[in-house]
């Protein structure tokens, strides 16, 4: 598979990191989930868009969140649903996954767009939570000393969207990693 650019300015420690990260191409979940607890999930997530009631989006969410963490037997994150994404003249962030030593990880996800102040489509929004969550999946599952965004991390995103969205959900194009639309 075919490497980011950035590969080569990585140090060799790096880049021993995200080859390990490219391998590992799924988040199996299998059996591993209730469905019906976890469409109720999504129906919750969906609704909340639908009427842009940040409420009911951040419960459908943290929901979602937990319960994986809790079939993928990772520690639980705290999730916050944050009206509008911050950007700046280039670009704007859809989600954040913070990590501080000795405290439970934040995943940051942003209901509305920048431009135009509407809630997000909502596949959009569980591809970018789920692209957060694999952050957290990255650390506590995997074992990565660094998460980056690898060809086998945007797989992995993708894996756990197509698992939960199915077969139809759209394929979209793997962000550049220099350029942070997804996180800092």
């Amino acid at each position: 598979m075919p490497r980011f650019p950035y590969y080569a300015r990585l140090r060799p420690k790096r880049q021993a990191i995200y080859r390990r990260s490219d391998a590992i191409t799924e988040v199996p979940l299998g059996e591993l989930i209730d469905e019906d607890d976890t469409q109720l999930s999504l129906r919750s997530i969906e609704g909340g868009l639908a009427q842009d009631d940040r409420r009911q989006v951040q419960r459908g969410t943290a929901e979602l969140v937990r319960r994986l963490c809790e079939a993928l037997e990772v520690p639980r994150v705290t999730l916050r649903v944050l009206a509008r994404r911050p950007s700046d003249a280039t670009a704007e962030l859809h989600g954040l996954y913070e990590r501080e030593e000795g405290k439970r990880p934040i995943i940051r996800v942003w209901m509305r767009t920048a431009a135009h102040e509407r809630p997000v489509a909502y596949r959009t929004f569980v591809r970018v939570a789920m692209h957060e969550l694999c952050h957290h999946l990255d650390y506590d599952k995997y074992a990565l000393d660094d998460s980056m965004h690898t060809h086998g991390f945007f797989a992995r995103e993708s894996s756990l969207v197509r698992q939960l969205l199915g077969p139809g959900a759209p394929a979209e194009a793997e962000e550049d990693p220099q350029l942070g639309l997804f996180d800092a």
